[in-house]
């Protein structure tokens, strides 16, 4: 039997949960797309830096959707199955985010 190298964790998702998060994403294309075309058709900066707010709002919104997931199924699976070192890499994480 061959070992899995657990230097890279995945999670499965539900499709429900997939399809959440990529419609987010996909919304946050968008509006990148629609900040570059503002560029390019020399929009005025106020109005672009409103729509740049708008883009860094919807980030956080996918951050904190995919956190509490993660929180949710991830943190508590791997506690309860007595892998306490979640909680330090949930400390990185959180840094990292509050940066």
């Amino acid at each position: 039997m061959s070992e899995v190298c657990q230097c890279h964790k995945t999670k499965e998702r539900s499709d429900d949960e997939k399809k959440l998060l990529i419609n987010r994403l996909n919304r946050i294309e968008g509006q990148i797309r629609g900040i570059r075309g503002m560029v390019e058709g020399d929009r005025y900066c106020p109005d672009i830096l409103v729509q740049a707010s708008a883009v860094v709002s919807a980030i956080r919104s996918f951050e904190r959707e995919l956190l509490q997931s993660h929180l949710k199924t991830c943190v508590i699976t791997d506690i309860r199955e007595g892998r306490d070192d979640i909680i330090d890499e949930l400390c990185i994480t959180l840094e990292k985010l509050m940066k």
